[in-house]
C-alpha cells in the first residue's frame, strides 16, 4: 500500500489527480503525450466529423474577435 502522509485520512480527488499526473509525467516522455494527443484527436474526428471542427473553430474565432475588440 502506498504511503499516505495524511495519517490515514482519505486522499481528496484533487490530490489523487495531481499525484497521478505527476507520476505519469515522471514515467513518460514528450512522445507519449504526442501519441495520446494524436489518438484523442483521431477519435474525436471519427466521432464528431468535420462539422464539429468547423463549429468549434468558428466559436474560437468569434471569441478571439470579441477579445480584440474589447482591448481596443
Amino acid at each position: 500500500m502506498a504511503n499516505n502522509n495524511n495519517n490515514d485520512k482519505k486522499m481528496s480527488v484533487e490530490e489523487a489527480g495531481r499525484k497521478g499526473g505527476e507520476t505519469t509525467a515522471r514515467n513518460h516522455d514528450k512522445e507519449f503525450y504526442q501519441e495520446i494527443g494524436r489518438k484523442g484527436g483521431e477519435a474525436t474526428a471519427e466521432k464528431h466529423g468535420k462539422e464539429f471542427y468547423e463549429e468549434i473553430g468558428e466559436k474560437g474565432g468569434n471569441a478571439r474577435a470579441e477579445q480584440r475588440e474589447s482591448n481596443e
